[in-house]
C-alpha cells in the first residue's frame, strides 16, 4: 500500500478551525514515522508565543469505531493525567493531553475522516533507535510505571480497539488464511519465512493459553512498547511521557516487555535487507528490564516473570509474522515503500526471533540477576 498523500493546507484549515486550539493557525508539516496514522506537527501564534500541537488523521481502516476509541483516549489520558499529577509531577508534560473541539468532542469527523489533536510535548524528543543505552533504560521506567500508574483502573471500561491484538494464536491462523489463499501470488518468493513460521507453531498460544486459564492476570496494557513511543527530555534526558495510545487495552503486560525488546534490542533497522546487521543485543536487554522491572517488577506474579523472558521472542515472532501475511496479502495493512518491504521486515523480525532462541539461557540469567537485585522473589 503505497503512503497516503498529505492533507492539503485549505482542507486542514477547515478541521482546525472545529477544535479550540490557542492562537492563530500559521503552518503544518508531516511529523513522525508511524506505520498507521498520519501524523502532523501544527503551529499557532498567540502574540509573540509559538504554540505547537499534534494533529492526528485517524486510520479508519484500522481502527473501525473511532468514536469508541476515542473513548479510550479520553479514560486513559484523563486518568494518567490525574495519577500524574497525585505523584507532583506536570500532567500536561507527564501524559498526553487531547485538545478538544467547541462542541466538547474529542476528535472530528470530516468527509469520512477522522481527526484529532494533543498538545506537543516540546523539548522532548521520541527516539526511532537506541542512541544511548540511558534513553532504553528510561523507555524501560516509562513502560513500567505506565503498568503501575494504571494497574487500578478498571480495564472492563476500555473498548478493544483492535480484537485479538496479541492473540498470536489468530494471528497464526491469519496466516494460514493468507498463505492458503496466496491471493498476491507471493508465496514462492518467501519459502523460507513460511518454513519458520511453520515450525513455531506450538509455541504461539503460550500467553494466550495463560491469560485464558487465568495463570496470569488480565491488566490495562499499551501493546505498542516501541522506544518512539515514550518522549525522551532533551535537558534531562530522562522518560517525560509514553505516548500512541491506540491500542491500550486490556492484555498482558508481557506483551508491552517483550514488544519492547523485540523493537529496542535489534542491532539492525526494522526492514534492514542485509541480515547480517541484524542481532539481539543482550546488553541492551539487560538494560531496558533493570529500568522496567525496578518499576513493574512487584506487580508481577511468579507465573508472569517465569514467561517474562519469553515474552520476547513471542512478540518478534508475531510480528514476523504480522508483517509475512501483509506480504502474503498484498500488503493492506502496514505502509510500504517497496513491493518487498514487508518480506524484508518479516526477515528482519525471524533473524532477530531466531537468535533470541540460541541465547535464552542467558536471558533467563540477566532476568535473575535483576530481580534479584530489586529483592523481588517467589511468590
Amino acid at each position: 500500500m503505497a503512503e497516503r498523500d498529505n492533507i492539503s493546507g485549505e482542507r486542514l484549515d477547515k478541521i482546525l478551525s472545529e477544535f479550540s486550539f490557542d492562537g492563530e493557525f500559521s503552518g503544518y508539516i508531516p511529523y513522525g514515522n508511524g506505520h498507521i496514522n498520519d501524523t502532523f506537527l501544527a503551529s499557532f501564534r498567540r502574540g509573540a508565543d509559538e504554540m505547537k500541537y499534534i494533529i492526528q488523521r485517524i486510520n479508519a481502516a484500522v481502527f473501525k469505531n473511532v468514536p469508541m476509541l476515542m473513548r479510550n483516549f479520553e479514560l486513559v489520558t484523563e486518568f494518567l493525567g490525574r495519577r500524574v499529577s497525585e505523584s507532583g509531577g506536570d500532567p500536561s508534560r507527564g501524559a498526553l493531553t487531547l485538545i478538544f473541539t467547541r462542541t466538547g468532542k474529542s476528535f472530528v469527523e470530516a468527509e469520512g475522516e477522522f481527526f484529532r489533536a494533543f498538545v506537543f510535548i516540546g523539548g522532548a524528543t521520541a527516539y526511532q533507535s537506541v542512541e544511548k543505552p540511558a534513553h532504553f533504560f528510561e523507555a524501560g521506567r516509562a513502560f513500567g510505571r505506565f503498568a503501575v500508574l494504571l494497574n487500578d483502573f478498571d480495564a472492563s471500561k476500555l473498548y478493544e480497539s483492535i480484537p485479538d491484538f496479541h492473540n498470536t494464536e489468530k494471528r497464526f491462523q491469519a496466516f494460514s488464511d493468507a498463505l492458503n489463499s496466496d491471493r498476491a501470488r507471493r508465496a514462492a518468493s518467501a519459502d523460507n519465512e513460511i518454513e519458520f513460521t511453520l515450525k513455531r507453531r506450538a509455541c504461539a498460544g503460550k500467553i494466550v493459553r495463560a491469560l485464558d486459564s487465568k495463570l496470569i492476570p488480565l491488566r490495562v496494557t499499551h501493546n505498542d512498547t516501541k522506544l518512539n513511543n515514550v518522549m525522551i527530555d532533551d535537558e534531562t534526558e530522562t522518560a517525560a511521557a509514553v505516548i500512541d495510545l491506540d491500542t491500550v487495552m486490556p492484555g498482558s503486560l508481557l506483551y508491552d516487555f517483550g514488544d519492547s525488546i523485540r523493537s529496542g534490542c535489534n542491532t539492525g533497522a526494522e526492514d534492514e535487507k542485509d541480515l547480517n546487521k541484524v542481532n539481539f543485543d543482550l546488553g541492551l536487554f539487560e538494560t531496558y528490564a533493570d529500568g522496567y522491572i525496578g518499576e513493574a517488577g512487584r506487580l508481577m506474579t511468579k507465573t508472569e516473570r517465569e514467561l517474562l523472558g519469553f515474552a520476547p521472542f513471542l512478540m518478534t515472532f508475531e510480528c514476523g509474522m504480522r508483517f509475512l501475511t501483509d506480504y502474503l496479502d498484498g500488503d493492506n495493512y502496514f505502509k510500504t515503500k517497496r513491493p518487498e518491504h514487508n518480506l524484508d521486515r518479516a526477515r528482519t523480525q525471524y533473524k532477530l526471533a531466531a537468535d533470541m532462541e540460541k541465547n535464552e539461557g542467558k536471558i533467563k540469567e540477566i532476568l535473575d540477576r535483576i530481580f534479584e537485585k530489586h529483592g523481588i522473589g517467589d511468590k
